[in-house]
């Protein structure tokens, strides 16, 4: 069995590169193409094994596709996995690695799709064979061409009776992707993440295409590349994951981005394991930076300390949701945010940052990666806040708190679903909208009786039709002939009858009698106005 380098992480939410235009400066500065490095005639060109991301709408199943590939490959032997979620994943086929950038897929996250595409070299983009191309489907397909990253497109859950990969071929056509079977260039792969049918077979077409696009890097010199997670860990303090992309990465280097800097103290692979050095296309995780990067700067290894620190640039931060001045009649939904790691945490920043906030403000009183405490609970009672939680739960002092004070904390393992309950949230603040429908009039002939809550009068249907339960408005002509005139009386049609008997509803012509209950006296010559009225849930 080919030996695989590739565990479960815990999670697929946390990739933003902030920034990117980054890797656009980055390939200037280094002189990086996404394919090939320029001066090919370099002897210390290597080839390089391909970064992978999968994209593709929610629930067709990339978590499932990686999910497989781990279960075809690792076997019991393999080293205890990772615990904390690192960014990507490594693989082994045919003797030969790929890396999988571990990317969140939901439409909420164009951005992201977008800067994670860009550190990529090969874009996999998985539709459900069954249901075919969605709405995140569409954006998937736009963040990849705007990538002009190469394409492999895996058509998932061909186990399932339903599954219609030819329809699915001619719904991708005419979005633009038209594959090797129907005349086009993009290769497609029909596959079960289930079964683990078409696995192997997307592995090596992964693996040809990398090789058609001749992956080449430098191997000498300082090592440079991407931060593709950071958080702080309570017992070894700043980690961050970095994706080499030129040189070898080695213990003792010093390292540096625009925002901190470090000394590689601890070097490990994805699955926890020492590394020596890390080299192109591998993701490592890495001990020693002085405070938190953040995820998707570039880094760089330096001669020395004093040349990293240098290199720092104050970063502004982007605060989301922050309001200086509410006006009073303005409605404010103030949060508090807890994630797993800082990728998790800047994912939800731009989510709620792409909320619209015309009618409902977003405004985050704190956030910050890690379980939710005693602080926040406090906070969230004195603030009257919404505690939200990423993969992240209460601890027992917190748990007990939010029991005694009845504080909802709501907890999430999808950004996506995050995203549309915090939108429930904003509309639940909204006041509903109130739609009239106007179906007809009666004018008064008679009245035949009245009491205090109810008048029965008999009239004729001049317009439309009217129908019991329906609402009424009592209009009274003025002398001044306006046909209608003011408004004298409000209520319900509570019975209706023609020639005495009962009726569910009358149309124009006829004569009818009425009960009715509500405001007012009605007199003979008044216009009841017959509608009835939809309570329309308010949208952001």
């Amino acid at each position: 069995m080919t030996k695989i380098l590739m565990t479960k992480t815990r999670g697929q939410e946390s990739l933003e590169f902030e920034n990117w235009n980054l890797f656009g400066i980055c390939n200037l500065e280094l002189g990086i193409s996404n394919n090939t490095m320029v001066g090919k005639e370099n002897k210390n060109l290597i080839t390089r094994p391909p970064v992978v991301v999968v994209l593709g709408h929610v629930d067709h199943g990339k978590s499932s596709i990686l999910e497989a590939i781990k279960d075809l490959k690792i076997t019991e032997k393999e080293a205890g996995g990772i615990t904390q979620h690192i960014g990507a994943y490594e693989v082994e086929h045919q003797q030969k690695k790929i890396t999988f950038i571990d990317t969140p897929g939901h439409e909420a996250f164009k951005a992201l799709r977008s800067r994670g595409a860009k550190v990529a070299d090969i874009a996999i983009l998985v539709v459900d064979a069954t249901e075919g191309v969605k709405a995140q489907t569409r954006e998937a397909i736009s963040h990849i061409k705007m990538a002009q990253l190469p394409m492999i497109v895996a058509l998932n859950k061909m186990d399932l009776p339903q599954a219609d990969p030819e329809r699915v071929k001619r719904e991708l056509e005419k979005e633009g992707i038209k594959v090797e079977s129907l005349g086009g260039k993009i290769p497609a792969i029909e596959l079960s993440a289930k079964t683990g049918q078409g696995i192997p077979d997307l592995l090596e077409l992964i693996l040809l295409v990398a090789e058609m696009e001749d992956l080449k890097t430098v191997l000498s010199g300082p090592a440079r590349g991407v931060v593709i997670e950071s958080y702080l860990d309570s017992q070894r303090g700043p980690t961050a994951t970095l994706l080499v992309k030129e040189g070898k990465l080695k213990r003792g280097d010093v390292v540096g981005t625009l925002s901190t800097w470090g000394k590689v103290k601890i070097l490990e692979d994805f699955q926890g394991r020492p590394l020596k050095e890390a080299i192109p296309s591998e993701p490592a995780v890495v001990i020693g930076f002085a405070k938190v990067p953040w995820v998707g700067e570039r880094f760089q290894v330096f001669a020395d300390i004093k040349e990293a620190q240098q290199n720092i640039r104050p970063k502004e931060k982007k605060e989301i949701g922050k309001v200086l001045l509410v006006s009073p009649e303005k409605k404010v939904l103030n949060l508090i945010l807890k994630a797993d790691v800082l990728g998790s945490l800047e994912a939800i920043d731009e989510v709620l940052r792409n909320l619209p906030q015309e009618k409902v403000t977003v405004r985050v009183l704190s956030k910050g990666v890690g379980p939710i405490n005693e602080t926040d609970l406090k906070l969230a009672r004195s603030g009257k806040a919404k505690i939200l939680g990423f993969r992240v739960k209460p601890d027992a002092i917190a748990k007990r708190l939010a029991e005694r004070d009845d504080i909802k904390i709501l907890s999430f393992e999808v950004i996506y679903e995050l995203s549309q309950a915090v939108r429930t949230l904003m509309e639940r603040m909204l006041e509903p909208e109130i739609i009239r429908e106007e179906l007809g009039k009666i004018k008064v002939l008679v009245v035949f009786k009245r009491d205090k809550k109810r008048q029965i009068i008999g009239g004729k249907v001049i317009k439309g039709e009217v129908s019991r339960g329906t609402m009424i408005e009592v209009l009274r002509p003025s002398t001044s002939g306006d046909e209608e005139g003011e408004k004298v009386g409000e209520g319900k049609l509570e019975n209706l009858q023609k020639n005495k008997k009962d009726i569910e509803k009358g149309t124009k012509g006829d004569e009818v009698g009425i009960m009715y209950e509500g405001t007012g006296q009605i007199e003979e010559g008044d216009i009841l106005v017959i509608y009835k009225e939809e309570r329309k849930k308010a949208e952001l």
